[in-house]
Parts: C-alpha cells; sequence; structure tokens
C-alpha cells in the first residue's frame, strides 16, 4: 500500500548495503552513479528519511553523521513527475521526505572557456556540476521577505539550493540584459542566460 511506511534500523542498513553493490555493479564508471533512471522496481512504502532544508539528512529523527553514507543514499536519489522523491535500486522503490531541494550548492568556481564564463558548483554531497544549457540555474522569489532562492539542476529532476554564502558570490556575477523588452537581471554560465528577476525589482529590494 502507499501508506505502507518502512522504519526499522535494519530497513535502512539493509537498503545501504543494496546500494552499494548496486553502485559497483552498475556504476558508469566516471561519475560513479548508478543508473536509477532505467531503473523501474515496485514501490515498497515510505522510507523514515528526511532530507531538510539545510542539506541535513536525517533517519528516524536522527542525524546521518557519516558522509560516506549520504553520499552513498544520495546516488539512488529519483524525482519523479508526481513531485516526489524517491531511493530507487533494481528492486526496490522508497519513499522520503525532501523539505526544499535535495542537495546544496556549497561552493562556487568561476573559470573562463573560450572567452565564456563557466560556473561550476560543489554540492554538500560531492556532486561537481557546471551550469549551462544542460544544468540550468533558476530563481524563485520566496516567503513574506521575498527571498532570493537559487537553485541549480544537478541531474534528472533534482536540484541543488545554492546556499546564502555562494548566493552572494552569484550575485556580484550578475548583470543586466534585455529580454523580451525586459530589462533583466541576469547570470550567465556555459553560454547560456539564466534570467534572475527584473532589473526595477532587484532595484526595488535593495533600496
Amino acid at each position: 500500500m502507499a501508506t505502507e511506511r518502512i522504519n526499522q534500523a535494519a530497513d535502512a542498513a539493509g537498503l545501504a548495503a543494496m546500494i552499494s553493490r548496486a553502485s559497483e555493479q552498475t556504476g558508469d564508471g566516471k561519475r560513479g552513479l548508478p543508473p536509477v533512471e532505467r531503473w523501474n522496481p515496485p514501490f515498497c512504502g515510505d522510507l523514515d528519511m528526511e532530507i531538510r532544508a539545510d542539506g541535513t539528512w536525517f533517519y528516524m529523527g536522527t542525524p546521518i553523521g557519516r558522509a560516506p553514507l549520504m553520499r552513498l543514499f544520495s546516488t539512488v536519489l529519483r524525482k519523479e513527475d508526481d513531485g516526489k522523491t524517491y531511493l530507487v535500486t533494481p528492486v526496490e522503490k522508497v519513499g522520503i521526505r525532501v523539505i526544499d531541494a535535495p542537495f546544496v550548492a556549497v561552493e562556487m568556481t568561476v573559470t573562463q572557456r573560450d572567452g565564456v564564463t563557466v560556473l561550476t558548483f560543489r554540492t554538500n554531497v560531492g556532486d561537481v556540476v557546471e551550469a549551462g544549457p544542460d544544468n540550468p540555474l533558476r530563481f524563485e522569489i520566496a516567503g513574506e521577505n521575498r527571498e532570493l532562492k537559487p537553485y541549480l539542476l544537478v541531474r534528472g529532476r533534482l536540484e541543488a539550493l545554492v546556499s546564502r554564502a555562494v548566493m552572494y558570490d552569484l550575485a556580484e556575477l550578475g548583470e543586466t540584459e534585455e529580454i523580451d523588452g525586459v530589462s533583466m537581471f541576469v547570470i550567465r554560465s556555459g553560454g547560456a542566460v539564466f534570467p534572475v528577476m527584473p532589473q526595477a525589482e532587484l532595484d526595488a529590494l535593495v533600496t
């Protein structure tokens, strides 16, 4: 049943062991990521696991403090078109809770490649992603305080929330460009242009 919940400690340990074996057997070599988009196992219920907005993983209400275990679980995450996020192995699929985004971008480097600015991000679980046409940035204005929240597409439908510290560095790289007749504040990376917000709206926020 969809409401079934898996919450025994043995389930998490067994799932971790299965994921490890799947990674060893089917990793693509280049990134060591299992081909979760090609797997279609049955749904086996919800695991009492949560990824909070700051990127901290919890299992049964307790933080998962081991970085290698977090990394292992992160390699088999899949967000589906129902908006929910799952841990997926060749033989089972279990639901988990994600408060905001499953990853957090905690570092950014700026390089030039053939005269083009390239922004490269590192996530809290070790993914290194170049922002560009295949991995776009998007921006939301959230909350009563109209907080700017940038997101980076990491893979599939999985995104990283850009941390506040990195966001400030990112904003320093912005420039103004006219798009469809509107003066927009934009970020460039990998030959792509990512609109943040109308320049007039940004000016109103900072004054």
